[in-house]
């Protein structure tokens, strides 16, 4: 078996298909659970191994610096190097940072780091004193105009299907928009989404641009498709010319960010658009058990693109999802908390647990509950594990110990270092800060052991540089506190997906059919995220007013 051919090893029927399919649009309709990035992984190696792929001439676009980050960590144990892994917006930024002084001339402006002073300053130019929560909501609807390509009579026309703040009319809003980009433009810098309209406007308008780019990157791969907004479509359109060598990666069951633009029109409709189009649907989950699979099935019937899921191998011994019901979201929280900590004691490992939710508000009470058990928790969208104080100390001391030329092993080196900032090799029995300490420095020690064999301490600490730049963080040993949204792209053993009442799943402001709609996915989206044991809950109250509620109705559907 060649280099080449090895590379096709162990991928199923489907996944073969993609990873072959190397010239021409070829679109993969891949479920939750499915390898696919298995698939895009072995298809750009075996590209490059096959001779049809330059990698340098490879770009593979991703929607956060993580998914980036796993591709390019993958394509480099597939032996493949030199492939362009990257966002879209690191794409375009590259690409207008470059570009600038030649076309405009002088330096790029200065990109925001955040809309939410600037609005505050268009805010008092037209008189009126918005709150952080209102200053939020129109951040993301300006985010939402300039992503659908929309101008501002545009947007004017527009305005009446949108929810606006309770204390915006639609005059109001329109003005607001106006006077931010005016501020923006006089203080000469740039958002984020001026990032790819800039990009896009340079290629359209400069040939010779437009020429350059394209022919640096000649083969383009896109993941999460069904998130693409018509902004990033058309810049990738842009990107390609007259070429069709693009394969797009996507879910539409997993389309969870309507709201800020995404659209799965663009997934769907690839076969129309593109008449060759190779078509591989990868319905082979790999992830989760024959009865969280049924209830995902269950819970899309029917849906839009939808795709059936068919368990790969089935678990002896797995039991069927469960759903119940509590007085209170308190005794469900103590409940949960109860039984996660009983799980522990088992043997189940803490990172093997999840506890989803649709809103942060809901981790309160499970943070609380847990912390009563003794259970370490993680919640995700709190501190970033690269920015803590201990792990900053760790990176500081291993990059002192790489300029001193230390010449212990790896593993010596690593633990050395952790030691002297208290580490040690069996877990303190305290927990809180101590132990969460703990944790953070025992991760860095999990990464060294999990390094390849030959990993030398510059090489070490250049991956640790890498993962701090992507937020491309190590698992701990704490339960997982999450919303849907934030939860997509992971898995665990274990989930509890807790308040599954109206008013949370759906939420209270999913009014129209797409709303909910939207709403059922984000749910696929938690469902899908159990490999061998799901729990669903709502409870009857609400904490603090004691409001009554009802169960979600999509619980009958998985009943």
């Amino acid at each position: 078996m060649t280099g080449a051919e090895s590379l096709l090893a162990g991928l199923d029927e489907q996944q073969r298909v993609a990873a072959e399919s190397l010239l021409g649009p070829v679109v993969l309709l891949a479920g939750a659970g499915t390898g696919k990035t298995r698939a895009i992984t072995h298809r750009i190696a075996y590209g490059v191994a096959t001779g049809v792929y330059a990698p340098e001439r490879v770009m593979a676009l991703t929607f956060t610096s993580r998914s980036a980050a796993e591709l390019r960590g993958r394509l480099r144990h597939l032996g493949t190097t030199g492939v362009a892994a990257r966002t879209f917006h690191a794409t375009a930024l590259s690409q207008l940072g470059f570009f600038w002084p030649q076309v405009i001339g002088g330096t790029m402006p200065r990109i925001l780091d955040s809309k939410g002073r600037m609005l505050g300053h268009a805010a008092e130019t037209l008189r009126l004193k918005l709150d952080t929560a209102t200053l939020r909501d129109l951040a993301a609807e300006i985010e939402w105009r300039k992503v659908s390509r929309l101008t501002f009579d545009q947007y004017a026309a527009a305005i009446d299907g949108r929810v606006m703040p309770a204390l915006l009319d639609a005059d109001k809003m329109l003005a607001l928009h106006r006077a931010y980009e005016t501020i923006k433009d006089e203080r000469r810098q740039l958002d984020f989404e001026d990032v790819l309209l800039a990009t896009a406007g340079m290629i359209e308008s400069e040939p010779r641009v437009a020429q350059q780019v394209r022919e640096q990157y000649r083969f383009f791969v896109v993941d999460e498709y069904q998130d693409v907004s018509p902004l990033q479509q058309a810049l990738l359109d842009l990107w390609l010319g007259d070429r069709q060598d693009v394969c797009v990666v996507g879910d539409a069951s997993q389309t969870i960010y309507s709201f800020a633009g995404a659209s799965a029109d663009y997934l769907l409709g690839f076969p129309a658009r593109y008449r060759e189009a190779t078509v591989v649907r990868l319905e082979q989950n790999y992830r989760s058990t024959q009865h969280i699979v049924h209830s995902a099935n269950r819970l899309m019937r029917a849906r839009p693109g939808a795709l059936t899921l068919h368990a790969a191998v089935e678990q002896p011994g797995t039991a069927a999802p469960t759903i119940d019901v509590y007085p209170s979201e308190i005794a469900e929280a103590r409940a949960i908390g109860q039984r996660i900590a009983e799980q522990i004691a088992a043997g189940t490992r803490p990172q093997d647990i999840a506890v989803l939710y649709r809103i942060n508000v809901q981790a309160a009470a499970i943070e609380s509950a847990l912390g009563d058990s003794g259970v370490t928790v993680q919640l995700r969208g709190g501190t970033r594990f690269f920015d803590l104080q201990e792990v900053k100390q760790a990176l500081m001391m291993l990059k002192g110990a790489v300029v001193a030329g230390a010449k212990e092993p790896l593993f010596k080196t690593v633990s050395d270092v952790l030691r002297s900032l208290g580490w040690t090799q069996d877990p303190p029995e305290l927990r809180g800060a101590v132990r969460d300490r703990w944790e953070s420095l025992n991760a860095i020690m999990g990464l060294a052991e999990a390094s390849l064999p030959g990993t030398t301490l510059r090489g070490f600490v250049d991956e640790l540089n890498e993962r701090s730049a992507a937020q491309h963080e190590p698992t701990l040993s704490a339960v997982t506190l999450a919303t849907l949204h934030s939860a997509k792209g992971l898995e665990w053993d274990t989930v509890y997906v807790v308040g599954l009442s109206e008013g949370y799943v759906p939420i209270t402001y999913a009014k129209t059919a797409e709303a909910v709609d939207e709403e059922r996915r984000l749910l696929y989206v938690g469902i899908t995220r159990a490999r061998r044991r799901l729990h669903l809950s709502w409870a009857r109250t609400t904490t603090g007013r004691g409001q009554e509620r009802k169960p979600s109705q999509f619980l009958e559907e998985l009943r």
